[in-house]
């Protein structure tokens, strides 16, 4: 018989939690996939071209793509970006571009400086699966700055298997 000590009790109690979680079948807790923003594909154009900076720079739009649920980096992703900048508005084509990941999953672009469109100071950037292989689905979203006067802005994309 065990004798009713405090060691033992702490024992007993802490197998007895222990044994359903034991028992329980393993769940897989990863990286959740990121849904598509309501707004993030107005005026977007497919297609715009892979450039290496978009109109005079001054505003670093950065971000990495993983893959939903282990997270792994995706490289060779096409991200494509465009905002309301101080050298033309959000529906013109001067103020679209696309960029790909490097071998991290993480992309750059170099663009004019955002300014607030609809009061609001925001980009907008989108995986579209139509243009590349086709094997994750479509994200597009419409981060909003913290302050019209940042001069970069950091967004992440867990894309989903197709």
């Amino acid at each position: 018989m065990i004798r009713p000590t405090r060691r033992n009790l702490l024992t007993i109690g802490a197998a007895a939690l222990a044994v359903p979680a034991i028992l329980r079948p393993a769940r897989a807790q990863g990286l959740a996939p990121t849904p598509t923003m309501r707004g993030g594909a107005n005026n977007y154009r497919p297609g715009a071209p892979v450039v290496s900076r978009i109109g005079g720079g001054g505003f670093l739009m950065t971000g990495t793509v993983r893959r939903a649920g282990d997270g792994a980096p995706l490289p060779g992703r096409r991200i494509q970006i465009w905002a309301h900048t101080t050298e033309g508005h959000e529906r013109d084509a001067r103020s679209h571009g696309a960029t790909l990941t490097d071998a991290e999953g993480r992309f750059a672009l170099d663009m004019p400086q955002i300014v607030p469109a609809f009061g609001q100071p925001h980009g907008h950037l989108a995986y579209d699966s139509d243009h590349d292989d086709g094997g994750f689905q479509t994200v597009f979203l419409r981060p909003i700055m913290a302050s019209a006067s940042d001069t970069s802005l950091a967004v992440g994309f867990v894309l989903q298997p197709a």
